[in-house]
């Protein structure tokens, strides 16, 4: 299917642009003086931008289509790439990143807005998965090719042809894309409306957003800035040396995404799927927290793990939407991706504080231990907060994703 093609480009675009930092982190300290805080800050930014777009995102999807919706946003992107290729501060990066970030919000979602529209909700996570997984090639993009193109081209040309790339993908979706047809709605008698208003007050949904706050913030957090710095100031190595590791651990979540994706219908559940497989992401993390000077391979191994377990997206994003009826598929899906998205920017905000706080690079590896340690005791909150969420188990007819009942919506 071209449009899914196309939105599949898009998706690679948006997985390279929250990665990619972590292989120039040398040559920014170096030209332009960014330190690895400052680089934490700007990938927030990415995440936060990236967040807040989900709402006028959503809305845009229910009612203009994810054609228009994918193609407008991702025009940002390409402006925000060339921005990058000329920054003279961090400041620039900075806004460069939250411009990319807003130009990438939209283009999962409105994949998985015509995966919810035209295919049936039992294969909702493995249709996503497969999707996430071919979209992970940007992150293996912005690993070891990302740093052979620095060397070959430097970073400044790399990234205005990227922003050049972008903008042809934005053409490319607008032209390929074809909408579903719209769903026409009337709100029940003694709704709250039709909109995220209505979504929030379902008490099925709220032990599951802390898990999908923190899911992700793990993985992208460690593979977007963290890993890049972590392994030049503990360990010493180039930006050839980081981008093998980074992609392995890209690899991995490549691959973890294709592995969660049948887990949910080969178990016929979607929570302890998602809870046993973090729970082992957080494991990973935790001993990088406890272990003072481990070698590169067993770091390598512990980022690997994280990115292999922390993958479980898809199966999140197909628990949430068991509970959104079909008219809200685009609020349901943007919901979703802003707590997913936004909690990896405040997770960038917090270890970037605690970087800080505890003394910086000035202090070798335990600066980088105690963020590993907030991201290992935040999510750990999270899955226990979880264990009180209802499953939604693919072949149960219990839960039904066309409507919310009545009964759950008050307060």
């Amino acid at each position: 299917m071209p449009g899914i093609a196309a939105l599949t480009a898009g998706y690679v675009l948006s997985q390279f642009y929250r990665s990619f930092l972590a292989v120039l982190a040398p040559q920014l300290q170096a030209e332009i003086g960014m330190s690895a805080s400052q680089m934490s800050v700007a990938l927030g930014a990415w995440f936060v931008a990236f967040a807040l777009m989900q709402f006028p995102v959503g809305a845009a999807l229910d009612r203009f289509g994810p054609r228009r919706t994918g193609a407008g946003v991702l025009l940002a992107a390409a402006a925000g790439a060339l921005l990058f290729a000329f920054a003279s501060t961090p400041l620039h990066i900075t806004l460069a990143m939250a411009l990319i970030g807003v130009g990438c919000s939209a283009v999962l979602m409105a994949t998985i807005y015509l995966f919810a529209r035209n295919y049936s909700p039992a294969m909702m996570a493995t249709l996503g998965a497969t999707f996430i997984a071919v979209g992970s090639l940007g992150n293996i993009i912005g690993s070891s090719p990302m740093a052979a193109a620095e060397e070959a081209w430097g970073w400044r040309a790399t990234m205005s042809g990227l922003g050049a790339f972008t903008f042809a993908v934005a053409v490319a979706v607008f032209v390929l894309v074809r909408d579903p047809e719209r769903i026409a709605h009337a709100p029940a008698a003694g709704s709250r409306g039709n909109g995220y208003l209505q979504l929030l007050a379902d008490r099925r949904l709220w032990p599951i957003l802390p898990c999908v706050l923190m899911g992700y913030a793990l993985a992208a957090g460690v593979r977007g800035i963290w890993a890049g710095p972590y392994l030049h100031d503990v360990h010493g190595l180039t930006a050839r040396e980081i981008g093998g590791v980074t992609f392995w651990m890209a690899l991995a979540l490549a691959v973890g995404s294709l592995f969660y994706g049948p887990m949910d219908r080969i178990f016929n559940s979607r929570k302890w799927v998602v809870f046993f497989g973090n729970a082992v992401a957080m494991a990973a993390v935790g001993a990088l927290a406890v272990l003072p000077s481990p070698s590169v391979m067993t770091v390598t191994v512990l980022f690997v793990l994280i990115g292999l377990f922390g993958a479980s997206y898809a199966v999140q994003m197909a628990h949430v939407r068991a509970f959104v009826p079909a008219h809200l598929t685009g609020r349901g899906v943007t919901l979703m991706n802003f707590f997913s998205i936004g909690g990896v920017g405040l997770m960038q905000v917090a270890t970037g504080e605690t970087f800080t706080a505890f003394g910086g690079a000035a202090t070798g590896a335990s600066s980088y231990q105690a963020l590993f340690a907030i991201y290992a005791l935040t999510l750990g909150l999270a899955l226990l907060i979880y264990l009180a969420a209802p499953d939604a188990p693919p072949r149960s007819a219990v839960v039904s994703p066309q409507a919310i009942p009545p009964s759950r919506r008050s307060a």
